[in-house]
């Protein structure tokens, strides 16, 4: 990742856990990140976040991520005391990137998460890299975090739990690899690949570009006018 690290120095990879798919209706009920300061990593975070009063989790939530509404109740933090542990990870770098895999999911859920504490502003200083964008053009569908995990042969190291620690670890695993096999990681910087069928999903990031990213792999994303 030797590019990137020429323009960075901090890369914070950070994976959100919810309770559905629509963010400012939907909540963030588990944020985990790590922190890389030339390649290595220097700090994480991992905080299960308690749900406001009365609400509980969908089944199929607890399903697929094994957190239960006792969990929460019980190792929750307030959402507020999150959103601070998330900033920290970004305090004092001066050239930071913000790494997510579907970081357009991630991001739209992370500004509805920090703005009730006037913390979007966290969000300035970064540019944004989308591993799911980089992946799209390296591999066919399917596209899920497990499938590039696989594709990569990193099941020893890493894991798709589903998990938010976890899958941030699993995507710093992931970018390492992408990185070998063809360091052009810079190149996405702040482009993200949209559906080609069905568009955008959730509302646009002003500083991010946004181009249809086809089935067929003919040239990469950045080479597309």
């Amino acid at each position: 990742m030797e590019t990137l690290w020429r323009q960075f120095d901090r890369i914070v990879v950070f994976d959100t856990e919810t309770t559905g798919i629509e963010f400012g209706r939907d909540r963030i009920i588990e944020l985990g990140a790590v922190s890389l300061e030339t390649g290595t990593e220097r700090d994480s975070m991992d905080l299960l976040v308690r749900l406001p009063e009365g609400q509980t989790l969908p089944p199929f939530i607890t399903d697929l991520t094994g957190i239960t509404d006792q969990q929460l109740a019980a190792e929750g933090v307030d959402q507020s005391e999150a959103a601070e542990g998330f900033c920290r990870l970004l305090d004092g770098a001066e050239r930071p990137l913000l790494v997510a895999y579907n970081a357009q999911f991630d991001l739209n859920f992370l500004y509805w998460f920090l703005r009730p504490y006037g913390r979007v502003d966290v969000l300035r200083a970064p540019r944004f890299l989308d591993a799911l964008t980089v992946y799209r053009d390296r591999r066919d569908y399917p596209h899920k975090l497990c499938n590039a995990i696989d594709a990569y042969g990193l099941g020893e190291t890493a894991v798709n739990s589903h998990r938010a620690v976890d899958d941030a670890r699993a995507t710093v695993a992931l970018l390492e690899a992408m990185a070998a096999e063809r360091d052009d990681l810079d190149r996405y910087i702040d482009l993200f690949g949209t559906h080609p069928k069905y568009g955008l999903s959730g509302r646009a990031i002003s500083s991010v570009t946004y181009r249809r990213q086809p089935y067929q792999r003919t040239v990469p994303l950045y080479e597309l006018t």
